[in-house]
């Protein structure tokens, strides 16, 4: 394998990899993520930092898995990117309010075509690819258009999924509230189900979970309940932030088939951070050839392409959990190109082979290491 000596290098062979469409070898990987480990070693000053404090660099490095990990609360303090002020042309931020200090995640044109490449595919084989092969004439978002949030790698990634797989692309249904807050656009949201079950052809819903929560309310208060087209699908991603009423995640999928139509089977969970260029997601819509979807009462374990690998660890020993075990979820993304491939999250995870099995937040605590990446 020729190693790539430029992130510019490195971008190109690892966007053949992903088209090329087969799993990463052990070899190829760890090829991979000790090159990127190098690169941004060498650029990412808080980063190398961070690396010598715990006495690791390309040069002493054993093993892919003991890349250090960037706690996912530096990216709010730092700005952790190869990229020249001049050389940003997008960041990414975290959700929140006009009063929350977002997580930073900057791109140039190379590095956001690499994001692209990454999350394609992916969307594809979990969303299109189940229960016989779907090109929707439009992907329905419960989001503000790009325009309205130019800062939203989930915004970002509805409205590429659009363009590539949906005869009309992406129709976005929500508005910018105060402090930034998304609000779902009631008349439009509700036209748009209805003519969707009206035209009888499958459509493909994507939103957060608070965001399913206000189409679901006002479903129930207009008194309505739809069937959308079989063969549709739903994603359903991220938590609720205090914008709705909570709702176990087996209820609120509950009350999406009830008020939509879309069975259980259809419904797909995704797991995405801002910080990160890949995406996990915990079935396939459809069930899929040689893909059994899980049972309601069964644990449903998300699953990151070959080119991210999750591992969960034991906040004590930093070490990889065994089989079945909780622990903290790190995250080695080989798409990650000009920040840090390597991110601790605050998310508790219970192994489950290659996955995961997403628990939720970990009691809010100062992640340790950013007092090092700020030396």
């Amino acid at each position: 394998m020729t190693i790539p000596s430029s992130f510019e290098s490195y971008s190109r062979r690892l966007r053949a990899d992903i088209k090329r469409g087969t799993a990463l070898t052990d070899a190829e990987f760890s090829a991979l993520a000790n090159c990127l480990f190098a690169l941004q070693f060498a650029h990412v000053a808080p980063y190398r930092r961070l690396c010598e404090a715990r006495g690791i660099s390309p040069a002493t490095l054993a093993d892919w898995a003991r890349i250090p990990a960037v706690p996912a609360q530096a990216f709010k303090d730092l700005e952790l990117t190869s990229l020249a002020t001049t050389e940003r042309t997008s960041v990414f931020h975290s959700s929140g309010t006009t009063e929350h200090r977002p997580s930073r995640h900057f791109h140039n044109a190379d590095s956001l075509a690499v994001y692209e490449a990454s999350l394609l595919p992916w969307f594809e084989r979990h969303l299109l690819t189940g229960g016989g092969r779907l090109r929707p004439r439009a992907i329905l978002c419960l989001a503000p258009p790009p325009e309205l949030a130019p800062h939203s790698s989930l915004v970002h990634m509805f409205a590429c999924a659009g363009a590539a797989f949906a005869e009309g692309g992406a129709r976005f249904l929500a508005r910018l509230g105060v402090d930034n807050v998304w609000v779902l656009d009631d008349p439009t949201a509700v036209a748009a189900m209805r003519d969707a079950e009206r035209a009888g052809e499958p459509v493909v819903l994507l939103g957060t979970a608070f965001m399913f929560v206000h189409l679901l309310d006002e479903l129930e208060r207009r008194g309505l309940t739809l069937a959308l087209p079989p063969g549709s699908r739903v994603m359903e991603t991220g938590g609720y932030k205090g914008r709705a009423r909570e709702l176990p995640k087996a209820e609120l999928h509950a009350l999406i088939t009830a008020r939509l139509g879309v069975p259980g089977g259809f419904i797909v969970c995704e797991y995405g951070m801002s910080e990160l260029s890949s995406q996990a997601y915990d079935r396939i819509a459809g069930n899929a050839p040689g893909q059994r979807c899980a049972m309601p009462d069964e644990p449903r374990a998300f699953h990151f392409p070959p080119w991210c690998r999750a591992l969960v660890v034991s906040p004590e020993t930093g070490c990889e959990v065994e089989e079945g075990e909780t622990g903290m979820l790190r995250l080695f993304d080989l798409a990650n190109v000009r920040s840090v491939m390597a991110i601790q999250t605050e998310d508790l995870a219970v192994r489950r082979g290659a996955g995961f099995e997403l628990l939720g937040r970990a009691a809010r605590a100062e992640a340790r290491g950013c007092s090092l990446l700020a030396a």
